[in-house]
């Protein structure tokens, strides 16, 4: 992985991360956690898309599969904080 992959992953992940801050009302963690979650909901995404057999393509794609990832990522982490 070269440098622009990793600042193209990091940015799709933030972007995510806003976007499913603001889908899941109340479950965002501000602009730093909405980033990290974000990066780490496009790692989960791409497990998740993996094992269904999905593939993405392109920006548009990698966008929606990390945004996905976010939103399950948030409410994994709403889950735990309940309990």
């Amino acid at each position: 992985m070269d440098i622009m992959s990793l600042i193209i992953f990091v940015a799709i992940g933030a972007l995510a991360g806003w976007i499913a801050g603001n889908i899941m009302k109340g479950k965002g963690f501000g602009a730093i956690g909405n980033i990290v979650v974000g990066i780490l909901g496009a790692v989960l995404g791409g497990f998740v898309f993996g094992l269904l057999g999905i593939t993405t393509g392109g920006l548009l794609g990698a966008i929606i599969m990390a945004t996905i990832g976010a939103v399950i990522l948030l409410y994994l982490i709403s889950i735990v904080k309940k309990a």
